[in-house]
Formats: structure tokens, C-alpha cells, sequence
């Protein structure tokens, strides 16, 4: 019975340390590539709009987002892009509306 404890804890400790290190490198990604919205590789431009989900909302950023759907070949990073877009002109008609 110890012996199934033991075995079933290193095992749960073994999958949450590759899942903090999974984590790590994909953080350490985003933060590598965080500008890299027109690279030729896919990556990149995923840890690219990881990076703009999490911006400011500003007209500069919208128009970069927007200028790269028009570029974007991947359908499935055009639509996070334009989810981006969304969350972000939500963001600036909030900023802009006065509050009552």
C-alpha cells in the first residue's frame, strides 16, 4: 500500500513539474516573440497575439491588429485576432463613454 503511495505521488509531482516547465517555456515564448506579429513562422505570430491580448486598448494597436488580418493566411489566427479586436474596442468605448 505505501508503495502505491509513493509511486502515485511521484508520479503527480512528475506531471506538475511538466506542467511548470511547459508553462515556463511557453511564457518564455511570448515574451521572446511578443513583436513578432508578421514573422513567417506560425509560432511566433500565436506568442505574438498572446502578447497583444494583453495590451492596452489604443487606436494604434487596433490598427496593427486589423492590418494583420489582412495579412494573416491562418484562419484560426485571423479569428483570435478579430476576438482581440473585439475585446479591444470594448476596452476604448468604455474609456471613451463618460461614467454616471
Amino acid at each position: 500500500m505505501k508503495k502505491e503511495i509513493k509511486r502515485t505521488g511521484l508520479a503527480v509531482l512528475g506531471v506538475a513539474l511538466l506542467g511548470v516547465l511547459a508553462a515556463w517555456l511557453i511564457k518564455d515564448q511570448i515574451t521572446k516573440h511578443k513583436r513578432d506579429l508578421f514573422s513567417p513562422r506560425f509560432l511566433r505570430r500565436l506568442a505574438a497575439l498572446g502578447h497583444m491580448a494583453k495590451v492596452e486598448a489604443s487606436v494604434d494597436n487596433i490598427n496593427l491588429m486589423r492590418d494583420f488580418i489582412l495579412w494573416e493566411r491562418k484562419e484560426s489566427l485571423r479569428d483570435r485576432a478579430r476576438l482581440i479586436i473585439k475585446r479591444m474596442e470594448e476596452e476604448a468605448s468604455m474609456l471613451d463613454s463618460p461614467a454616471f
